[in-house]
């Protein structure tokens, strides 16, 4: 039986999203949502009907086209405009899962009874949702500002019967959904087409989507980089929670504690060390990566209190009798905390690719890029080649977009927060990070095969019996680029159970 998730006025955190979307739930609206919704089109409609002045984006132009006045007979055509003529992405297509976040963010938005829209509208994105009917969605075309104009344009044709949709993972034109699913192209009313575009569901639902896998690349990093230490024949004095008591960052204490607890049990780390001390890359792995975690936590908080926010305009509040344009479209603190994260997460693959060199070096016993008969192999001197290129580019990626503004539509909208580019950025740098990581597993694995026959603690050890199924030790030269795609694969496939990595 298919679980059901309400949209309610609950808050909606990053966790039950991920329930949500691992769990494959549909969604549906509570009883109080319909009430909300079907309130504020009421209250919308009777107002129209009073109403002779110029309400922003109900019975006038948009933009810099705010003065132009629209008669009451062309307000549900003005919307379909709207739709229309702002559904100019181009670039990548958006990954379907994002696309499902944003319908679900979208859905959420206009479920508090602030929009104005139809109820049959909200419903239509729940069959969209429930029925795995993706809008075809482009990555350029948002300034980050206006809402996500040209991103929820396309995420609209649908209910009008125009545009792409992937059905059953393929790309199809949207006017199949009335033969296979009996859905007619709805006729939007006042305020709808608005309501649906202005937003900021394409900055969230990357953001959404961006934290879920930093949190497991960040759980990740620890167990991986803790796998190298072993390999370097690391020492563990510096997670002793004496050091990191007295300098009490949250994330430091929480990866001394996980290193720690990965360690337990560890032949290799109990034995005697012949060094003093680690570099950085090794000793500091609670400092870098435990800010790394700070700021998670950080931009966590942002997505949250925006995801359970209304991001549309105007704004109708009907226990006031007032509807209120402002800016709640305006992306800047999601430019922000992307940024933020995009930074962050560059760090942790900064500080993986130095371990790779650390191992690939020829120091405490190991052989010069970890290879028997160097020389003959070159064994994984290149491997670290391609992991600094990545990190070299996730530096120029990590500049940040937030800075950024430009002035559009006449100079009505003359502050943007390019919000959008700092997703579809942030996005690739995880991605690189991911890389970098499966990378440093590849080379950890191989270090530690030079170790044996001592051991490593029992989780360290099934993770890597696991692994070297999927890529076994490197005896002489071979075509490392599908070892480095199956690494990649083997962390991408490997299921981290969210409710031990969130910090709450």
């Amino acid at each position: 039986m298919t679980q059901i998730h309400y949209i309610s006025s609950n808050i909606l955190d990053l966790s039950e999203i991920n329930t949500i979307i691992s769990q494959n739930k549909n969604i549906k609206l509570s009883d109080e949502s319909k009430y909300l919704i079907e309130k504020s089109r009421t209250y919308l409609d009777e107002k129209m009907k009073a109403h002779k002045e110029p309400i922003y984006g109900i019975n006038t132009g948009f933009g810099a086209l705010y003065n132009v006045k629209i008669s009451t007979s062309n307000l549900s055509k003005l919307q379909e405009n709207l739709v229309k003529s702002h559904a100019c992405g181009t670039g990548e297509k958006v990954p379907v899962g994002i696309i499902k976040l944003m319908l679900l963010l979208k859905v959420q938005s206009l479920s508090y009874g602030h929009s104005g829209v139809q109820l049959a509208t909200v419903n239509r994105l729940i069959d969209f949702f429930n029925n795995d009917v993706y809008p075809v969605v482009y990555t350029q075309g948002s300034l980050g500002a206006s809402g996500d104009l040209a991103p929820l344009a396309h995420l609209a044709l649908p209910l009008l019967g125009m545009g792409e949709v992937y059905v059953n993972g393929e790309i199809k034109d949207a006017s199949i959904l009335q033969e296979k699913f009996g859905w007619e192209p709805l006729e939007l009313r006042s305020k709808e087409g608005l309501a649906l575009l202005n937003g900021t569901q394409f900055m969230s639902a990357y953001g959404v989507y961006c934290l879920l896998k930093a949190y497991k690349l960040s759980y990740l990093a620890d167990l991986i980089g803790t796998i190298s230490l072993e390999a370097f024949d690391g020492r563990k004095e510096p997670f002793t929670d004496l050091i990191h008591l007295i300098r009490p960052h949250r994330g430091q204490i929480k990866t001394a504690e996980r290193v720690l607890s990965f360690l337990e049990g560890s032949e290799l780390i109990s034995r005697e060390k012949k060094h003093v001390q680690d570099p950085y890359s090794f000793r500091c792995m609670p400092q870098v990566h435990g800010a790394t975690k700070d700021t998670l936590t950080f931009v966590r908080k942002t997505f949250k209190t925006e995801i359970n926010s209304v991001t549309d305009n105007p704004n109708i509040f009907v226990k006031e009798d007032k509807i209120i344009s402002g800016g709640n479209f305006h992306g800047q603190p999601l430019a922000l905390g992307l940024d933020y994260l995009g930074i962050a997460m560059a760090e942790l693959g900064n500080i993986s690719e130095r371990r790779i060199f650390q191992l690939v070096s020829g120091l405490r016993e190991l052989p010069v890029f970890l290879v028997n008969d160097p020389g003959i192999n070159s064994g994984f001197m290149i491997p670290q080649y391609t992991a600094a290129s990545i990190v070299s580019q996730n530096k120029q990626l990590a500049s940040p977009s937030s800075i950024d503004s430009i002035v559009s539509s006449n100079g009505q909208e003359d502050h943007v927060s390019m919000g959008a580019n700092a997703a579809t950025k942030c996005l690739r740098i995880l991605d690189n990070v991911e890389r970098i990581l499966a990378i440093e597993l590849l080379n950890a694995s191989q270090a530690i095969e030079f170790r044996r026959p001592n051991k490593s603690s029992i989780l360290i050890e099934e993770f890597l019996s696991a692994f070297v199924k999927e890529v076994p030790f490197v005896e002489q030269d071979r075509f490392l680029h599908l070892d480095i795609e199956k690494s990649i694969d083997f962390i991408d496939a490997y299921e981290v159970d969210f409710s031990e990595i969130y910090m709450n």
